[in-house]
């Protein structure tokens, strides 16, 4: 069997396990009354099983412990992605089943971001320069903040059937192809689109109208995770960080400007709200599935292009950043993202 075949068959395999996992994960919370109930804040009206984001935490993380253990994936890598993982994945479904105040998940957000930079390096004197830093001291300290930021970033936007899991499959996705054009880590890619493939097996039950949520545990895992492959990826000088920004930028841009906006009035950034652009989008058509095929869309055929001019032209990744995401913000605002709730 060539390479080729065994990846497609891989890849095929990870998507059933998924789905079968999600299948049971959803049938134990049913019976245990694991329900998220919908209320003011909500975006859905029916109450939904939730915690469907451990398939994708245990399925994955157990393609990673493969990858090491036949030498495919370097360990340092595979230890941050394992230990860093799960303490997100752990906090995350504490979370779900009973409050855990912010701080305490924000800690943890924290140690497993500086965990990660430590076994895998933090943002390069490449991209630092562009904001007059250098030193690893410093592209470490950057490279806990932009990790914890991704961590969060995938739980505030997981708000409508199907977006965070789409987005994560996109970035997934393009961050493999990409990687592999220019020579990257073969045994990076491949894992890349192993948790690809594993959130697709949740998305055919998270898909609207959704069977179920993936819940904190899945999506401070899915942002944890994509955040770590961008370092990672970004430390071999292949792809850099400004092309994961790219491609996470409707994510990015949402989440960061509807909390910039809140934290101006003095608002708690940790409580739950329907102010994001895509949130207000949903409300307004009154479904999910146009708001998440839109933000699809908007990804491969506006995102992705300027990912892979970035990718291609180094020098100009920062101007790449600014031409893909000043657009989807203006937009973004005019949405009302972060404006005070109607």
């Amino acid at each position: 069997m060539t390479n080729s075949a065994m990846l497609v068959v891989g890849i095929s395999l990870t998507v059933f396990l998924a789905w079968l996992a999600t299948g049971y994960v959803r049938r134990h919370a049913l019976r245990n009354a694991m329900l998220d109930i919908p209320n003011t804040r909500s975006s859905h009206v029916t109450p939904t099983p939730r915690g469907g984001g451990l398939a994708i935490v245990g399925v994955f993380t157990a393609c990673i412990c493969l990858f090491a253990s036949r030498g495919m994936l370097d360990v340092n890598i595979a230890i941050a992605f394992v230990g860093g993982g799960i303490a997100v994945a752990l906090i995350g479904y504490l979370d779900d089943r009973t409050a855990v105040p912010a701080g305490i998940r924000f800690s943890v957000h924290l140690a497993a971001a500086t965990l990660t930079v430590f076994m895998v390096g933090g943002v390069t004197d490449h991209s630092l320069r562009v904001l007059g830093l250098h030193g690893a001291v410093v592209g470490g300290v950057v490279g806990v903040l932009v990790l914890s930021w991704a961590t969060n970033l995938f739980n505030f936007m997981d708000g409508i059937d199907g977006i965070a899991a789409s987005e994560a499959i996109f970035i997934a996705v393009a961050g493999a192809g990409l990687n592999w054009l220019h020579g990257g880590d073969a045994a990076l890619s491949v894992s890349m689109l192993a948790l690809a493939a594993t959130t697709l097996g949740f998305l055919i039950w998270n898909w609207p109208p959704a069977r179920i949520f993936m819940g904190d545990v899945g999506s401070g895992f899915l942002g944890f995770s994509l955040g770590s492959f961008g370092l990672a990826v970004s430390q071999r000088e292949v792809v850099s960080i400004e092309v994961w920004a790219i491609l996470a930028g409707v994510f990015l841009v949402d989440a960061t400007l509807t909390l910039a906006r809140r934290l101006a009035r003095g608002e708690r950034w940790y409580e739950a709200h329907r102010l994001h652009a895509y949130q207000r989008l949903a409300s307004r058509w009154k479904a999910h599935l146009p708001v998440t095929v839109l933000v699809i869309l908007v990804n491969i055929l506006w995102l992705l292009p300027w990912a892979y001019v970035a990718a291609e032209s180094p020098a100009y990744a920062l101007w790449c950043v600014a031409a893909a995401l000043i657009p989807i913000g203006i937009v973004v605002l005019f949405l009302g993202a972060g404006g005070r709730d109607s």
